[in-house]
Order: C-alpha cells, then structure tokens, then sequence
C-alpha cells in the first residue's frame, strides 16, 4: 500500500481526498499547515507528497525547496492558484505535477497513478534483480528462478524477459522488442519476437492457449502481468 502526504488547510477537502484514495488502496496521512511540515516529511518518507500552496505558517513553495535534500520521493502540487507563473515555478523548484483546484478525484487519481509508475519504472530500469511473486530474475547474474526452481534460458530469453520485465503491466510493441533485441527496424513479417515470446512461455509454465503470465494485448504487443507469478 502507497503511503500518501497530503497538507492541506481546508479540512473538508483535505477529508474528502483522504477518504477517495483509502477507497483505491492508498494510506492517507494528513497536515493542516506548515508549520511542521518539513520534519514530518523527513520523519514519514512518504511514496508521495500531496502539497498545498497557501498554507498557514509556511507556503508550499517553502516547504518545497526546503525538503528537497531530504525527500527524494515525488511532489504534487494541489493548488486553487492557477496562475501560469506559479504553475512554472512549481515545477521549476522541483515538483513532479501542478494540479489546479479544483479537480475531479478521479483525475487526481490518475495523475497520482502515473507519476508513481514512472517512478518504479524508472527504479526497475536501475536494478540488478527484479522480483514478482515467486518469480526472481537477475541481470547480473543472468539467472532466473520460479518457485525456487532454476529456470534455464537463452541468452535471447533471458534478454526479452529482461525487457518485459522492466515494463511490468506496460506492453511492449513488437516494433520495440524487434528493434531493441535485434538492432533493426521491424518489417512486418518477421516473426522473430513471436517465436521467442512462445519459447518463454513454455519455460515459464505459462498456458500457451490462455496465456496469463506473458500476455498479448490485442494491437499494442506482448506485456509482462506482475501479479501472475504469486500463487503458482
């Protein structure tokens, strides 16, 4: 469950959005001012900081540039000022997104669900070792092991579990696979990518009728489903 800091003065909002996002799976922690709100950020190190501007005792730009060295986490801004120069320097200073109030609670779901998908993307795309359920793939030792059975793959296998991995839940075009595997443009009819996926599929036990681990998503390519490899 992603922890969420949200500071914000107007009390029924702020109980409004805490209550939306508990509903889709968020721990919601709340502040009504400034005041204190640098020490709390460093002390709860939240997945995500939801933060007003006009607040008592202490602005959210403030309290922005303040928290940077210790808080390395995304930061929203959620602000009834709609002005394009505060709108620039919110994000100059260092936040992730500006949201303008008021704003329809399932946007501000979205908005929050991408900017912390970009975040683990962009932390698997630096790890050595991924791990989904019982499924444990590792870059450096190039081994791969599924309920604590070794797995023996092919250097081009391992290279496209690898790559799927990496996009958990996000498919992958074959244009994309072809190219980054391969080197060269996809032409339409080589059915390079299509063999492999199928090779992969039979070492990992996945169904190659109903396939559920290693997915194809009808006109976009093949995706890597996270949540595949924990009852097995």
């Amino acid at each position: 469950m992603k922890h969420i800091l949200l500071i914000e003065d107007d009390l029924r909002l702020a109980n409004l959005v805490q209550n939306f996002l508990h509903q889709n799976s968020f721990k919601v922690s709340l502040l009504n001012s400034g005041q204190h709100a640098v020490t709390e950020i460093a002390r709860l190190q939240p997945d995500l900081l939801l933060l007003d501007i006009n607040l008592p005792d202490k602005d959210g730009f403030t309290i922005c540039r303040e928290i940077k060295q210790q808080f390395n986490n995304p930061i929203l801004f959620l602000t009834a000022r709609d002005s394009s120069i505060d709108h620039v320097m919110g994000l100059e200073i260092g936040a992730d997104d500006y949201i303008i109030k008021p704003v329809d609670p399932h946007v501000l779901l979205a908005r929050i669900n991408l900017i912390l998908r970009k975040v683990n993307n962009k932390d698997q795309l630096t790890q050595n070792e991924l791990t989904f359920g019982q499924l444990t793939i590792n870059k450096q030792a190039r081994t791969v092991s599924l309920a604590n059975k070794t797995i023996d793959l092919t250097t081009h296998e391992f290279e496209l579990l690898w790559l799927l991995a990496r996009f958990a839940g996000e498919p992958q075009s074959r244009e994309s696979i072809h190219k980054s595997m391969i080197g060269r443009e996809y032409d339409g009819l080589d059915r390079t990518v299509d063999v492999r996926v199928s090779r992969l599929r039979k070492k990992l036990n996945d169904d190659s009728n109903k396939p559920f681990k290693l997915v194809t998503v009808w006109g976009k390519g093949y995706m890597f489903c996270p949540n595949a490899w924990d009852n097995l």
